[in-house]
């Protein structure tokens, strides 16, 4: 049976460091019985829970509504995605490499009564079909988003709107709006 990938304490340290940085180089997890680490370029994105406020403003930014489908790259436990469909209406999809915040996640949706209408599921931020989202939720890094953009501009419909907490896409690519809640950032694109 295989190990799961896990971090030691100083890779956490240096991931969490990094990640305040808006650093995405950072030493990868990888299984005790594996020749070489993990390729996958999102997992140097650690998991940080979305605060309660900073969910609600995201929602807001992005002018979620029940006919909205809202897409969560690097979900986490679900948070925004369960949000979106039990105050909003939404469905969604929340998506992330990590197999145990997704079972907390299905498990979230299905406590809040929602998992009717949201789904969550292993996979690639840069694999995954988002054609149909009408908005994409984003907590990862500059890096990221910014390798993000050719996919989301390639498959998000004319109208549909991408969030992120706190990271921006740099100069590549400048938000239409932002705003802060406390003392975080919130960015929104729409696409063109």
């Amino acid at each position: 049976m295989r190990s799961r990938p896990t971090l030691t304490r100083r890779e956490f340290v240096a991931a969490a460091g990094a990640l305040l940085a808006g650093c995405a180089n950072l030493p990868v997890p990888r299984a005790a019985d594996d020749a070489a680490p993990r390729t996958t370029f999102s997992a140097a994105v650690p998991y940080v829970p979305t605060r309660p406020e900073i969910v609600q403003g995201m929602l807001d930014l992005a002018q979620v509504t029940k006919s909205d489908v809202v897409y969560d790259l690097g979900c986490g436990d679900g948070r925004i995605v369960i949000a979106a469909a039990k105050e909003r209406g939404a469905s969604g999809l929340g998506v992330d490499i990590q197999p145990d915040v997704i079972d907390h996640a299905n498990a979230q949706a299905q406590y809040a009564g929602v998992d009717g209408r949201v789904k969550f599921m292993l996979g690639d931020l840069f694999t995954l079909d988002l054609k149909p989202a009408t908005v994409v939720m984003l907590y990862l890094s500059v890096e990221l988003n910014v390798r993000l953009i050719p996919r989301l501009k390639s498959q998000l419909r004319p109208g549909s709107h991408i969030v992120s907490n706190r990271f921006d896409m740099g100069d590549v690519w400048r938000p239409e709006r932002s705003i802060v809640i406390g003392e975080t950032p919130l960015h929104l694109w729409r696409v063109g």
